[in-house]
């Protein structure tokens, strides 16, 4: 089973950057367009949107790729 999350959650995920930290800001449970690419999603496996708590900048990433953190 995936991970499950829920907006408000402080995650981290590793990037080309290295390992990023920040907020999920939105739960997909459909497929969704996002910078031009259908990202796949469902009930049973949504996608993420998370924003960098350093750069602002907005990710999308199922839950097997985000770690949990304590605030």
């Amino acid at each position: 089973m995936t991970k499950q999350f829920k907006v408000g959650d402080h995650v981290s995920w590793n990037s080309e950057a290295g390992r990023v930290h920040g907020r999920i800001t939105a739960v997909h449970t459909a497929d969704f367009d996002y910078k031009g690419h259908t990202h796949r999603a469902s009930k049973t496996d949504p996608q993420y949107e998370i924003k960098s708590d350093k750069t602002d900048h907005i990710a999308a990433h199922k839950g097997d790729a985000l770690r949990h953190l304590k605030d």
